[in-house]
């Protein structure tokens, strides 16, 4: 197992991150490449699981610990291999993504790439109660997080509007970063739009 890797971060592409370890050139494959913007052409950390199935070994890289071990989770989930884990993981607030499956908030989970009800109800029947204890999250938390959901199901509304405008993956990928940043609890799927349309201008 390939638990890191540490070296120059020489390029960044849609679906992954290139790092030049001691002259060797790792491709890493993530859930939003765009998050380690600030760290190209410097040395990077990065934490990574490496999965091996009979036609390839891949490198999948994560910005924290808490994002790679929900990775394994999700991929413990009957119907879910590492592109459906990768996919949910690159819009993922973890505290939010925790609490919906603990209220069984099957709108919530069909929010993101990939999942239906059906996968929805089988993330529910194997994570239910043992996610909370790993991620520290407090009761309190869980019910601030609630109030939350509906905030990140009108982001993801405003990604696939986007996507709808002609904007490709790459675009917005870039842009999400800085565009939760301008995000509160009182902005709505339109003024997401407006806001991501205003940064997309700038790139």
């Amino acid at each position: 197992m390939i638990s890191y890797v540490r070296g120059k971060l020489v390029s960044i592409h849609e679906e992954a991150v290139i790092i030049d370890v001691h002259g060797v050139g790792y491709e890493v494959i993530c859930p939003n490449p765009f998050v380690f913007q600030k760290h190209l052409n410097n040395e990077l950390h990065i934490h990574t699981y490496f999965h091996v199935r009979e036609d390839a070994q891949i490198l999948y890289g994560f910005k924290n610990l808490d994002q790679k071990y929900l990775f394994t989770r999700l991929l413990s989930v009957s119907g879910i291999g590492p592109k459906g884990a990768l996919a949910i993981l690159s819009g993922v607030n973890i505290p939010e993504f925790v609490s919906a499956i603990e209220r069984e908030d099957d709108k919530f989970l069909t929010s993101f790439p990939g999942v239906g009800k059906k996968t929805a109800r089988q993330i529910i029947l194997d994570l239910k109660g043992k996610l909370v204890a790993n991620f520290n999250i407090t009761k309190e938390e869980l019910e601030t997080t609630a109030k939350k959901s509906s905030q990140s199901v009108e982001l993801k509304e405003a990604i696939e509007a986007l996507k709808a405008l002609g904007y490709v993956d790459r675009e917005v990928k870039a842009i999400i970063p800085d565009l939760q940043k301008k995000i509160t609890d009182e902005t709505n799927t339109d003024e997401i739009i407006r806001k991501a349309l205003s940064l997309l201008m700038k790139k």
